[in-house]
């Protein structure tokens, strides 16, 4: 699972109701587990190993040039994933994906689209606009994805640590030990002078007719 966060001074209203908040982040869930799992289905169905090369491919293609819902139910079982990929794109009136590039690439764009819809909904439970959008994990790896989550959120994105989760434990083990690390700007101080993200800034493209077009096609299916 992954998860889209907006990290405030105060408490942010929950959804519930008035009488709930979600404490100083909002979160809100992306299945990003299930896009590990369609780009790994698609490239053990091509017998395919080199992820990076692959999103290299998927760079050089047209950009939203179709888009699905990706976290649809029809992508979770195992099997050829690309023919399900192109049967969604024909089901929603779409040209379907031809190639392996335009594949990974539907599959990326869609993805990008659920942070961007996720990001912006967290925003708007705050009420407070986003400044950057962090990518910690496996995804900070990804540099197809990290510079379409800043075209798609018109912010710019700073990814990584890769092992944030592993980083964020051993600091709270430290500071239980008695490091001095008071408080949460304490730790994130630190992992910002040893870890070092790459910046990825907005370059543009039709996010909002891509968001609208998938709207559109979720309802006629």
């Amino acid at each position: 699972m992954a998860a889209a966060g907006l990290a405030t001074n105060g408490s942010v209203p929950s959804p519930h109701g008035p009488q709930m908040c979600l404490g100083e982040t909002a979160v809100l869930r992306v299945d990003g587990a299930v896009v590990a799992w369609v780009l790994t289905e698609t490239l053990r169905a091509w017998d395919e190993h080199d992820l990076p090369r692959v999103l290299a491919e998927a760079a050089d293609a047209p950009p939203l040039a179709a888009v699905s819902d990706i976290d649809a139910p029809v992508f979770l079982a195992p099997g050829d994933v690309p023919a399900r990929i192109r049967q969604a794109c024909e089901a929603t009136g779409q040209r379907p994906p031809e190639n392996r590039a335009e594949i990974v690439r539907c599959i990326v764009d869609s993805l990008t689209l659920a942070y961007r819809r996720t990001v912006r909904q967290a925003a708007r439970l705050a009420g407070r606009s986003v400044d950057v959008v962090h990518v910690v994990g496996g995804g900070a790896r990804n540099e197809l994805l990290c510079q379409l989550t800043a075209d798609a959120c018109e912010a710019p994105v700073l990814a990584g640590p890769v092992e944030a989760a592993a980083l964020g434990n051993v600091l709270v083990q430290a500071r239980a030990l008695g490091a001095s690390l008071p408080d949460l700007a304490a730790m994130r101080a630190l992992i910002r002078r040893t870890h070092r993200p790459r910046r990825y800034v907005p370059t543009g493209g039709d996010w909002a007719a891509a968001e609208a077009r998938l709207r559109s096609t979720n309802e006629v299916a």
